[in-house]
């Protein structure tokens, strides 16, 4: 039987990257008199916050074959092949759309992203998924909150911590 190691996973969802309906724009300080006020409250802006990012914690690893581990959106986990654990402190992503109430979203996750560790090894995840119905929709009170997970795939000696980027577009229909 082949030994037991783990890796830490972490992927940060906090680089997401947001679809507005109006471009944004600085304020030339040189140009012209400074203004505090926003130019126009229900000018459609749309923000993502992300509360919580999606977290494998640490992979039980036995052994030097191919294994996985998957993280759904609504909290259960599972392993298989040479991943014999998923963390305690897994955690799946949770994000919070706020823009014009009552207005329906699209809201892209990629397919796959990848994980880099400080030593130079990569792995990825695939299979994103969310808890969002089929046309998500925001609120009365303009906001829309969903969670999501993925797969993570390890061949080979992966050990280590990985870190990843996983950009996320929301925009109005």
């Amino acid at each position: 039987m082949g030994a037991i190691k783990c890796l830490a996973l972490l992927l940060a969802a906090s680089a997401a990257t947001v679809a507005t309906s109006w471009p944004a724009g600085g304020q030339c300080r040189l140009c012209a008199k400074p203004t505090t006020t926003r130019q126009d409250p229900d000018s459609g802006d749309i923000q993502l916050q992300i509360e919580t990012n999606l977290n494998f914690d640490r992979l039980v690893l036995f052994g030097g074959g191919t294994g996985a581990a998957v993280l759904r959106p609504d909290g259960s986990n599972s392993a298989q092949g040479s991943i014999a654990d998923v963390g305690p402190r897994a955690m799946v992503g949770t994000a919070v759309v706020h823009g014009e109430p009552g207005r329906a979203v699209r809201v892209e996750l990629p397919r796959r992203i990848e994980l880099y560790s400080v030593s130079g090894g990569h792995i990825s995840v695939d299979q994103l998924a969310s808890d969002l119905p089929s046309l998500p929709r925001l609120d009365s009170a303009g906001t829309l909150t969903f969670r999501f997970g993925g797969r993570v795939t390890i061949s080979g000696d992966a050990d280590g911590q990985y870190r990843g980027d996983l950009p996320i577009t929301v925009e109005y229909l």
